[in-house]
């Protein structure tokens, strides 16, 4: 293994620079993680099961449970009704 130093070394040795194809894929993979990780943690400030957002939102437990694991690609149309119908809260989306 390189000197590698700080964590964007480990992801660059590993995944290469920032634009190549791999650490795109990479990329993509850790925010769908991330999203997952928010909708996990807004189902249980809620105090929903998955079953009980699946059922609210009209999708299944198993999907819900892909998308809150990051297996799962999520349409914008289906976060946007998670959160608004499931949670009852609106989405925010901001490019920058």
């Amino acid at each position: 293994m390189k000197n590698i130093t700080t964590f964007d070394d480990h992801l660059m040795n590993r995944y290469g620079t920032i634009g190549t194809k791999k650490r795109t894929i990479f990329e993509i993979k850790a925010k769908a993680f991330a999203i997952g990780e928010i909708l996990r943690e807004a189902r249980k400030d809620a105090q929903m099961t998955q079953d009980q957002l699946a059922h609210k939102t009209g999708t299944r437990k198993s999907f819900i449970s892909r998308i809150e694991n990051g297996h799962s690609d999520i349409q914008l149309s289906t976060l946007y009704r998670i959160v608004e119908i499931g949670f009852g809260k609106k989405v925010n989306l901001i490019i920058g």
